[in-house]
């Protein structure tokens, strides 16, 4: 899901035929599955040559960078080739509070989100405090997906025009705005079919899985440790479909919903509904420091607050650079993390008593960041516009999030408009997989998930652990930050270094009481 949010030793492989390597369901050609043993079986042999990253990759020394090699299209695993940009920090083998020597257990993968985002970063998370007993057993290693960044980059639009200045983001809009966005997707799925060419269609969830098992091979590893996070555990949830006898242990955090008439159309209605809960407890957050920023005493007079900075915005662009709809990007945020709640509070009261300074500096887009948002956003569009069938009738998105902004006024249009080039997209539309495993073809697994999570509202995560027997569900109550794993919460924290660490679950079910709230922060500070 939109997340913008965001973050070997030799071995050796177990080689078996490609009927016995991955699980083939219905929906997924036989051929892909040959195919990805075929790249699998090379890429053991020729492993990853990990050495200095370069400056662009602007990663400290003691991390490695590599190439991979997979086939763009997994039917024809000796055809066009591309190659994606793989991090990776060593295994310490030492553990951080007692200097005793720790086995190595392998690699441990991680996928951050997107679509569309670089988990490159991933192994500078070894030197930080929470991480640091896992960066003793393991490699932590990071890679940018097929599209993203450095991997076969993606784009369908020139970065220059990606950032146009302050617009407007009206929460009902007319059928005048209506006609206008629909044109504007309508130009931009064009420009992705220009762009890329035939090459469009091979940018999905399922070849990103397959991505995933060449990438295990060619670490050296029989079985996967995966680490994935947002629309990471979709590509964890295909990977333990198509691959169940290749996982070793796998973290599903923040769960995307897999239920394939979910993928991707409804998931996003729901996101829009669950944006507004979240944006009320934020609201109510800021009420409780009412003393702190001047900004109502009540979520409604929040509320109030904040539509005034929008309508003053509509008229007069803060530094000529912030209006409503760069407002509402840096208030989203608020509403994936916490953490962020006393900037945005902030830089809200700040304004409306004169100094737009820091709404400026918050909400502010960046030229220098243009190629890699339309690079982000390009990569999201293509996987799930490829991966499932979407309205092409405009007329249905329209009555669908009329009904939905009535109630949920937030965060719905603005979701449209991000997704609307799939009504128009020239590539095929695949049949979502059937995500499941039975009990005994897995091992456990350990999925994560905030009861008030809006970018992957908590039914997906019910939904997941019901389809993967001898899943573990860890919540966290009463929270809703977006991404759990190595977060605010001990007790998620436990459960997690706990299984990959020793294997060890919580039984079927557990639960974590919230982490604590963000304390305010004063406008002088």
């Amino acid at each position: 899901m939109r997340t913008a949010a965001a973050l070997v030793a030799a071995g050796s492989l177990l080689l078996t035929t490609p009927s016995a390597a991955a699980r083939t369901p219905a929906s997924a050609p036989a051929s892909e599955a040959h195919g990805t043993a075929v790249a699998a079986a090379r890429a053991a042999s020729e492993g990853i040559d990990f050495g200095r990253c370069s400056e662009e990759q602007d990663l400290p020394p003691a991390v490695e960078c590599g190439t991979l090699r997979v086939p763009l299209d997994y039917t024809r695993p000796d055809g066009e080739q591309i190659l994606l940009t793989v991090s990776r920090s060593r295994a310490t083998g030492e553990d951080p509070a007692t200097g005793r020597a720790v086995p190595r257990q392998g690699s441990l993968v991680n996928n951050p989100g997107g679509p569309g985002v670089s988990g490159m970063y991933f192994p500078m998370l070894g030197v930080v405090p929470g991480w640091k007993r896992l960066a003793a057993a393991y490699d932590l290693v990071g890679y940018a997906p097929r599209g993203v960044g450095r991997s076969a980059p993606l784009s369908c639009a020139d970065p220059k025009t990606f950032h146009q200045g302050p617009a407007p983001a009206p929460r009902h809009p007319s059928a005048r705005v209506k006609r206008e966005r629909a044109a504007r997707a309508a130009a931009y799925a064009r420009g992705c079919a220009e762009r890329a060419g035939d090459a469009l269609r091979h940018y999905t969830s399922p070849d990103n899985a397959r991505d995933l098992d060449v990438l295990r091979a060619a670490l050296g590893e029989t079985r996967l440790t995966f680490l994935g996070s947002s629309y990471g555990t979709y590509i964890g949830a295909l990977y333990a479909t198509l691959f169940p006898s290749h996982v070793r242990r796998m973290v599903f955090d923040s769960a995307v919903n897999p239920a394939p008439e979910r993928i991707w159309y409804r998931n996003n209605l729901a996101q829009s509904a669950a944006f507004e809960d979240r944006w009320a407890d934020f609201r109510a957050w800021v009420a409780r420091h009412h003393d702190v920023y001047g900004l109502g005493a009540t979520a409604r007079e929040v509320r109030d607050s904040y539509d005034v900075v929008r309508e003053r915005l509509a008229g007069e662009p803060a530094g000529g650079k912030v209006g409503p709809a760069q407002l509402h990007t840096a208030m989203l945020k608020a509403a994936y993390y916490d953490d962020h709640w006393p900037q945005r509070a902030h830089a809200l009261s700040a304004y409306l008593k004169g100094d737009p300074g820091p709404l400026v500096e918050q909400a502010e887009e960046h030229p220098e960041a243009a190629a890699e948002a339309e690079n982000t956003r390009a990569v999201y569009l293509a996987v799930e516009c490829n991966d499932a069938p979407w309205p092409t009738d405009f007329a249905v998105w329209d009555r669908d999030n009329t009904r939905l902004a009535r109630r949920a006024p937030f965060e719905t249009w603005d979701n449209v408009w991000t997704n609307l080039p799939c009504a128009y997209w020239p590539a095929p539309r695949r049949k979502p997989l059937d995500v499941r495993a039975g009990t005994g073809e897995l091992p456990p697994t350990l999925i994560l998930a905030a009861e008030r999570d809006a970018a992957t509202p908590y039914d997906g995560a019910l939904e997941l652990h019901r389809r993967l027997a001898g899943s573990t569900l860890v919540t966290e109550r009463d929270a809703g930050s977006h991404g759990l794993a190595g977060g605010a919460n001990a007790c998620v924290n436990a459960h997690l270094t706990a299984y990959l660490l020793e294997g060890r679950v919580p039984g079927r079910r557990a639960s974590c009481a919230p982490h604590p709230a963000p304390e305010p922060s004063s406008p002088a500070a």
